[in-house]
């Protein structure tokens, strides 16, 4: 039942656009004790049909700019490659402190957006 629920959250984030798939590694790997490496190549199949549906809604909405999302596609295959490669090489304790990493980066990064909004937005309000 737990699986199912993660499922759906990480589902739901996915078609958001917002990367489910850092859900769905973290509750495997913390909540469910799945090794690293088992938690990354599932949410990769699971990725599949998540992001075909999401593809599918986008495109209906021409909300994807196609001149942008070739060269993207094409780097991220390579990105891909490359990654899969590096990360079966990685222990699982290397892989673990690499996601951690990743994904204080992406909350630094959040915060520092959210800061710069409030400072805009209150600049132009006392205006």
């Amino acid at each position: 039942m737990f699986e199912v629920l993660i499922g759906i959250v990480s589902g739901f984030i996915s078609g958001m656009g917002m990367g489910g798939g850092t859900i769905l590694i973290l509750c495997l790997s913390m909540f469910m004790g799945v090794e690293q490496h088992i938690a990354q190549a599932t949410n990769l199949i699971f990725f599949i049909p998540t992001s075909i549906i999401a593809i599918i809604t986008n495109i209906k909405q021409k909300n994807i700019d196609f001149k942008i999302a070739i060269p993207i596609i094409i780097s991220g295959i390579i990105g891909a490659i490359i990654g899969a490669i590096l990360s079966n090489k990685l222990d699982v304790k290397s892989l673990k402190k690499c996601f951690g990493v990743f994904l204080a980066i992406i909350a630094i990064w959040e915060i520092y957006s959210l800061i710069k909004k409030y400072i805009i937005s209150k600049k132009t309000h006392n205006k």
